[in-house]
């Protein structure tokens, strides 16, 4: 049912799904040209998905693919000029549901699935293999915050100790760092998103999961101290939860979880990442965190760019989020240089860093190709391949 929004590829630190959120003044015509260029966009991977499923093809085809699909988009993005290049954001379904496997948050129900890519599409989209006796079925699904992504839902087990298993992270650190010679940023979910956004199980989600976080925790700085030994420079720090009306003990876990990991010892440098709305009550969580930079949202909460900028003290960096990851339409880039410009006279030059808003989950790929979009339409609109130029020109006002 939801196999198009499964489908997705990493680009510009993030994943690209075929569904975005429009404009009404699109007209209907309109509307399905740029579904369809979606759709093109998307073939490839979903081709190989499909094949695999049906046992048409094996997981050697599938990873091969997957493979080439993140060489080209970390080429797209070397190209473009980002200094930033993330790894770990690629994934072949969703990425909570990778995090989850990384911290050994596999329910009981899974583990008579002995091939790990089976058990993992199993958890995706159950399993019913009469041969071997088994029968599961999916885990949850639903919107991320109030995008119309839909992601799995961890289920935690308060008795089940979670494991770090970071293969997938550190197998494409390598690939990145061997084939295009790049210094990736890896991009994880954060402690208390991960726990905030995952349900115990058979009940609910919510706080509940947060009494899980000192369990969670040694997994945590057990990924970040293998980064460093690595020579990760950067690590991205998902924390959408920062921008939500939080109660006292989920700003309590923030303080907690985020004071642990930075006085770790030996660590790569964190990006505190926000997205989707403001910091508002939780600014001073942030901006007391000891990270190393802090990304804020000014597409969607652009009025908090004054407070941010009173607020925040050296040596942390601010990320300004000034290219739209959540439409299609052309960034404002007069507007972009004011943000820069203002940023950079408060912090200085060194302490400012350019970033899309969000993810670009939500937009489709590359307009390039797109042949049949009516020119005077396509001259309004950047995909994800366009904004990685605007990320660009935006460090170059005019």
């Amino acid at each position: 049912m939801y196999l198009e929004e499964r489908i997705k590829e990493s680009i510009a630190g993030h994943f690209i799904y075929a569904r975005k959120e429009r404009k009404q003044k699109l007209g209907d015509c309109d509307q399905k040209q740029l579904e369809k260029a979606e759709r093109l966009s998307l073939h490839y991977l979903q081709k190989a998905l499909e094949s695999f499923w049906s046992a048409k093809s094996t997981a050697v085809d599938l990873h091969y693919i997957a493979a080439e699909l993140r060489m080209r988009n970390w080429s797209t993005m070397k190209q473009a000029g980002i200094d930033h290049i993330p790894v770990g954001d690629f994934s072949l379904y969703d990425h909570m549901l990778d995090m989850a496997v990384a911290v050994g948050a596999v329910p009981e129900r899974y583990q008579g699935v002995q091939d790990p890519l089976v058990r993992y599409f199993a958890m995706a989209r159950g399993l019913q293999d009469r041969e071997a006796g088994i029968d599961v079925p999916a885990l949850e699904m639903t919107k991320w915050f109030d995008t119309n992504y839909h992601y799995i839902v961890p289920e935690l087990d308060p008795d089940k100790r979670f494991a770090l298993n970071a293969s997938k992270l550190l197998s494409e650190i390598d690939e990145a760092r061997r084939v295009l010679g790049i210094d990736p940023r890896p991009v994880i979910p954060g402690p208390v998103t991960f726990l905030l956004l995952s349900k115990m199980a058979g009940g609910e989600k919510g706080t509940a999961t947060l009494d899980l976080l000192d369990n969670l925790l040694p997994v945590y700085k057990q990924l970040l101290t293998g980064l460093a030994k690595r020579r990760v420079g950067w690590v991205q720090l998902d924390e959408p939860c920062l921008t939500l009306e939080l109660d006292d003990c989920a700003r309590s876990a923030y303080r907690l979880a985020l004071a642990r990991l930075t006085t770790l010892e030996d660590r790569p440098r964190l990006m505190l990442t926000t997205y989707f709305g403001a910091l508002q009550d939780n600014l001073a969580i942030a901006v007391g965190s000891r990270c190393d930079a802090l990304h804020v949202d000014l597409v969607r909460a652009p009025e908090q760019l004054d407070v941010v900028l009173k607020a925040i003290r050296s040596p942390m960096r601010l990320s300004l989020g000034i290219v739209d990851g959540r439409n299609v339409w052309r960034t404002d880039l007069d507007a972009a240089h004011a943000i820069v410009r203002r940023a950079v006279l408060a912090l200085g030059r060194d302490s400012v860093m350019i970033a899309p808003s969000c993810s670009f989950l939500h937009v489709p790929v590359d307009l390039a190709g797109e042949q049949k979009i009516d020119e005077e339409l396509k001259s309004w609109l950047a995909f994800a391949a366009q904004k990685l130029d605007e990320l660009r020109k935006s460090t170059t006002p005019s």
